[in-house]
């Protein structure tokens, strides 16, 4: 068990090179079980998650060498001595549901215990299992999932009751080796879903409509090997760009994804926040303090900011950008769609002296700007945690968070790189 302790009120300013996407990272490693040839990954995001997902292949008999100077690993599925996964490595990454879709494609059966994760609220497998049934995967779900393809995996056309990222990876996967073509219809389309698809297409596959909410998968016999980078982790620089506005830090970020911006760049105005992106060499300058006003709707209404599948605001920066409402002058609605228990950290910020009215599971109202004071508090999940590490940053005294490790699955050695950004941030274990 490990703690962090934060003295705050200290400007978070330098610059920061953002990571590889951790939700791009989980997926393309699952994917180099689809060949028996070298896959190798290059900036490749250090966290507890992709750990447990390259433990979970070891242990299955795939080679994993991981370069940890180089943040790159190399994969080689050449020798998979079983397609039963470990209930204990099952059970700490929700990310393990995405070994069922390469193994089915390749060996045809697959066996995996109920999937962990964050505690955010129902994440519902029921879209991952229809798919499976109309390509040809009889299931059985008595304490484990068992997947066993009937006679071949046969492609048909397939309506996602939901656009669910996973749903959506492990249905590609599975179609990438499926006999014909398999038409996916309301499908995810999150960058790191396109960086999969792109992946399978340079491994000899046939995927088309990338990007887009209806993917054509057409089957091939065999895919090769080959190497990948990772692209930029688009939460973790929203995460940090946060930590220097309620700071009055001066931050630059190195090697965003300049598109993914489109997306938070109406969000982060709704709140006065002004930066530069430079394209060419994919940066972004944040200047130094920023005066952060809501800014209303027509009528003077208050504004509201919601989640949903992308291009909508993404659901794992909903914590951060309430944190941001915390010290902006204004009031504002944040309605989460996606998971009923996400707003539940909330409690934390209140008894910090946010001034914070939560109206169900889904919706809060939050007035700023407030002085938050140091308190003793607990992550529940990796958004919510880092969460409310920012809001530490930002508030008068000692702050300690425990559960620390719970940010370790999302956010590579965070208090190193705080620290050299300028923040008091140290880790205790006990």
């Amino acid at each position: 068990m490990s703690k962090f302790i934060i003295k705050g009120m200290k400007p978070v300013s330098g610059t920061y090179k953002v990571p590889g996407n951790k939700n791009a990272a989980l997926p393309m490693i699952a994917a180099a079980l689809l060949t028996s040839e070298p896959v190798i990954l290059n900036n490749l995001p250090l966290i507890a998650d992709v750990r447990t997902m390259l433990d979970l292949l070891h242990e299955i008999g795939v080679e994993v060498e991981i370069d940890h100077a180089g943040h790159s690993v190399r994969i080689q599925a050449l020798n998979v001595k079983t397609t039963h996964l470990k209930r204990a490595l099952c059970g700490r990454v929700r990310s393990s549901i995405l070994f069922a879709g390469p193994l089915l494609a390749r060996f045809g059966s697959a066996k995996l215990y109920p999937p962990g994760g964050d505690v955010i609220g129902r994440r519902r497998i029921d879209t991952h299992l229809d798919g499976f049934r109309q390509i040809g995967v009889t299931i059985r779900t008595r304490g484990t999932y068992t997947f066993k393809v009937d006679k071949i995996l046969t492609g048909t056309r397939i309506l996602l009751d939901e656009a669910s990222v996973t749903a959506t990876e492990n249905l590609v996967m599975a179609a990438a080796m499926a006999e014909g073509t398999t038409i996916l219809y309301n499908t995810a389309c999150e960058p790191h879903v396109q960086n999969l698809c792109n992946m399978i297409n340079d491994m000899g596959g046939k995927i088309s409509g990338i990007g887009t909410n209806q993917l054509t998968v057409t089957g091939v016999k065999k895919l090769h090997g080959t190497e990948q980078r990772i692209g930029s982790d688009t939460i973790t620089a929203g995460s940090f760009l946060v930590a220097s506005l309620v700071t009055g830090g001066d931050l630059t970020l190195e090697d965003i994804e300049p598109a993914d911006f489109e997306v938070l760049e109406k969000p982060f105005k709704r709140f006065g926040v002004r930066w530069q992106i430079n394209h060419e060499n994919r940066t972004l300058k944040l200047p130094p303090r920023q005066k952060l006003k809501t800014k209303y709707d027509f009528g003077d209404a208050i504004p509201k900011i919601e989640d949903g599948p992308w291009p909508m605001f993404p659901s794992d920066l909903m914590s951060v950008l309430i944190v941001l409402a915390t010290q902006t002058r204004g009031t504002t609605l944040f309605f989460e769609k996606m998971f009923e228990s996400r707003m539940y950290f909330v409690d934390h910020l209140i008894g910090m002296g946010a001034r914070i009215v939560q109206c169900d599971p889904h919706r809060i109202v939050v007035t700023g700007p407030c002085r938050l004071q140091g308190s003793y508090v607990t992550s529940p999940d990796i958004r919510a945690g880092m969460s409310l590490l920012i809001a530490a940053l930002c508030a008068k005294g000692e702050t300690q968070i425990m559960n620390a490790g719970s940010i370790d699955r999302g956010y590579e050695s965070v208090e190193n790189e705080l620290r050299k950004l300028g923040a008091d941030i140290e880790r205790v274990t006990s």
